[in-house]
């Protein structure tokens, strides 16, 4: 195996990892960072080993809350409502996703897109947390989402699907704009991003499954792993974070990080590539 291939397939575990919680879109990043690096693997196996490894991170992290949920769905009243929100969450993007996945991946997944994404999701960002400054949240626990609250978080995952968007910073965005407070909104994020990259790592192992090959265990066990761990570290850092601070330092690191890569493409620095 080559040795700088396997820590090619480390960087990018670990950028998953990172970023998958945070606002300021993984896909993007992998993208990007693969661009950059030349990244040249069975792509689609080693993306679903990662994505599979950063959602174990947050299982692992809310194994409490989730046991707790399969041993009580049907008799708590609490719990079924929770998973209601989650599958009222779920729909829209899934739905909008799977009509056009080819289309967005067709037209879309290139640096130049995800760049102009951060950039834009960077000033959507500050004027959210300005806003949240006057307006108090309406609703400050997960438990009190009612199933209109979590729909509309799924229509603002819908953006989502743009890459360089942010599954998570849609949908707590999303969520804050509604009046969901920060913590609750980061949270049901990191709740409903269970279903989704379940639902999305599944759908790939099927229709990918004949890639797989031996060949691929290395790789795919050392970016399952970065991942893993560095979703852990993500999540914990990310629950200390919110609770005493906003979201505007990831809003100035989209719009200094997605201005660099359109300067560079503008000035012709960087010759980045369609993925």
């Amino acid at each position: 195996m080559d040795i700088l291939l396997l820590f090619k397939a480390l960087i990018l575990g670990i950028i998953e990892g990172l970023t998958e919680f945070l606002p300021i879109s993984s896909t993007g990043h992998l993208i990007v960072v693969g661009d950059l690096i030349n990244f040249k693997s069975n792509g689609k196996v080693f993306e679903i080993a990662i994505q599979l490894g950063a959602v174990l991170a947050v299982i692992f992290e809310y194994r409490r809350r989730f046991t707790h949920v399969v041993t009580h769905i049907g008799r708590d009243k609490q719990v079924n409502r929770f998973v209601i929100n989650l599958a009222v969450a779920f729909i829209p993007a899934a739905v909008v996703g799977l009509i056009f996945s080819k289309q967005i991946k067709l037209w879309l997944f290139n640096p130049i897109t995800v760049a102009a994404a951060l950039v834009i999701g960077g000033f959507i960002i500050l004027w959210i947390e300005r806003r949240q400054r006057f307006i108090p949240p309406k609703v400050t626990s997960v438990d009190d989402m009612r199933m209109r609250d979590a729909l509309v978080v799924g229509i603002a995952q819908i953006c989502a699907l743009v890459p360089g968007t942010s599954r998570s910073g849609s949908t707590i965005m999303g969520g804050m704009l509604w009046g969901l407070e920060r913590k609750v909104a980061t949270e049901f994020s990191f709740f409903l991003a269970v279903p989704v990259m379940i639902a999305a790592t599944t759908y790939d192992v099927l229709k990918h499954f004949h890639l797989f090959s031996a060949q691929d265990i290395g790789l795919i066990a050392v970016g399952f792993v970065s991942a893993f761990a560095a979703g852990l570290l993500a999540v914990k850092a990310l629950l200390k974070f919110v609770a005493t601070k906003n979201y505007v330092p990831f809003a100035y690191y989209r719009i200094i990080f997605g201005g660099l890569i359109l300067i560079t493409w503008w000035m012709g620095w960087v010759n980045w590539t369609e993925m």
